[in-house]
């Protein structure tokens, strides 16, 4: 199907999406902070990136804006469970800089599945930049 990167600083969240997206035939590359994923879309492209907001270094929003400059339709799908005070405004932030998609934490297969099939319709992410 498609290669998808997924980033986010918890390896739980990273490997339970990475297993999803495997057995729905996808090729799966992981990355635990902005930094890392940059560099990771840089060496082997991805179709769509599924990007958490909330990490160490490099957050999910100075990521996603880097995504954009590099490949502007890339897809990007954003996630995030909230941050301390259980906000999810950013996510209305990451939806005007250009993710395809948002989904809160926690969310249902069926949620992650239409996200990533919506985002597979959408953009030229195959290339790396």
């Amino acid at each position: 199907m498609a290669q998808i990167l997924v980033i986010d600083d918890e390896q739980a969240v990273r490997d339970s999406l990475a297993k999803i997206l495997r057995r729905e035939g996808h090729e799966v590359v992981t990355a635990a902070d902005g930094d890392e994923g940059l560099r990771v879309w840089r060496e082997r492209g991805a179709a769509v990136v599924i990007l958490d907001i909330h990490m160490p270094k490099s957050d999910g929003i100075e990521t996603l804006v880097q995504l954009r400059a590099l490949r502007p339709l890339l897809p990007v799908i954003v996630i995030s469970g909230g941050d301390q005070t259980h906000t999810l405004g950013l996510l209305g932030d990451a939806k005007l800089l250009g993710a395809v998609r948002t989904l809160a934490k926690p969310f249902s297969l069926s949620e992650l599945t239409a996200a990533v099939n919506h985002a597979l319709g959408t953009g030229d992410g195959q290339a790396a930049g």
